[in-house]
């Protein structure tokens, strides 16, 4: 995946599986998301895309508010938003307290 950091709504990402699809495709982000830093990714198929709101302050305090499922896409353009992400399993929620430090209501 070729992906625009200041694209959204579909715009500055494509899809490639070879290096002259890359180049064109390349081309095509730098000319929809003009002055954006481009980064490659890798596809991650059959995964779920799920979001996770986070408040904080100057005094370092965050929490976590409810997430929610975005999986479902057309053309990378979220079609809904389903909260909360019933898709989650109850063990991410100790992971986001370790890693991000957050504090879930």
């Amino acid at each position: 995946m070729i992906k625009a950091s200041k694209g959204g709504g579909g715009k500055g990402i494509r899809f490639v599986d070879n290096e002259d699809d890359l180049r064109n495709a390349y081309v095509q982000v730098q000319n929809e998301v003009i002055g954006s830093p481009i980064f490659l990714m890798q596809l991650c198929k059959n995964a779920r895309h799920l979001e996770v709101q986070i408040v904080g302050d100057e005094h370092g305090n965050a929490v976590a508010l409810n997430g929610r499922d975005c999986s479902t896409q057309r053309r990378f353009q979220k079609i809904f938003e389903e909260g909360p992400p019933i898709i989650a399993r109850e063990p991410r929620v100790p992971v986001q307290r370790r890693h991000g430090k957050l504090l879930l209501p």
